[in-house]
């Protein structure tokens, strides 16, 4: 059985809250809300990927023994997961605390028949799955894209040999600015703490 992590960069300086909303707080809710998401998949080992320093609270979100990772960049971490011996990995961006799970599953579906595989958002991706260790035009793509790049799924087609090396799975939205907070449904489950935050 392939080895998979799914890991969630942990970013406590993105998304802009709403008003009247500590932004740390609720910058960790997000992180944690989209954690849960991660950890509560099957067949696969959950991580955070944090640029260093670890901030001391990053800890408290996470269930015992959940690998947090030190990298700066996309690059370094995947690589740093495929140290810990993951063959394939998932990066999601800590702004998506209602992501489907279905949809990162669809993400390493992709995987059977391409090296990399994204989940696209209107400015940039919620997620980047890939085959490790990556193969050399996608680590070298990564240098200059990240999951904010705006075109970022055009960009990581464009270095590759042939396009379709690149599969997009459906894409979702992600929490960046406060008026983003209308893109959550009440009705579906999950997000947890980012719904208490808001007072819903």
């Amino acid at each position: 059985m392939t080895n998979r992590y799914v890991a969630v960069l942990a970013d406590l300086a993105g998304s802009a809250s709403p008003p009247g909303i500590d932004p740390a707080e609720f910058r960790l809710a997000l992180l944690e809300d989209t954690y849960e998401v991660a950890a509560g998949l099957d067949l696969v080992t959950p991580a955070l990927v944090v640029a260093p320093p670890v901030p001391p609270e990053i800890e408290s979100i996470t269930w015992p023994g959940t690998p947090i990772v030190p990298a700066e960049g996309l690059g370094e971490a995947f690589a740093r997961l495929h140290e810990l011996g993951a063959e394939q990995a998932a990066i999601i961006a800590a702004d998506a605390p209602d992501l489907p799970p279905l949809l990162i599953g669809k993400l390493f579906r992709a995987l059977s028949h391409a090296p990399a595989a994204a989940c696209p958002a209107e400015d940039g991706l919620v997620a980047l799955a890939a085959w490790l260790p990556l193969p050399d035009w996608l680590r070298t793509a990564l240098d200059t894209v990240d999951l904010d790049t705006p075109d970022a799924f055009e960009r990581l087609r464009a270095a590759a040999p042939r396009p379709g090396l690149v599969q997009s799975g459906p894409g979702w939205h992600r929490l960046r600015w406060p008026a983003d907070i209308a893109r959550l449904d009440p009705g579906l489950e999950g997000w947890d703490n980012t719904r208490v935050l808001l007072g819903g």
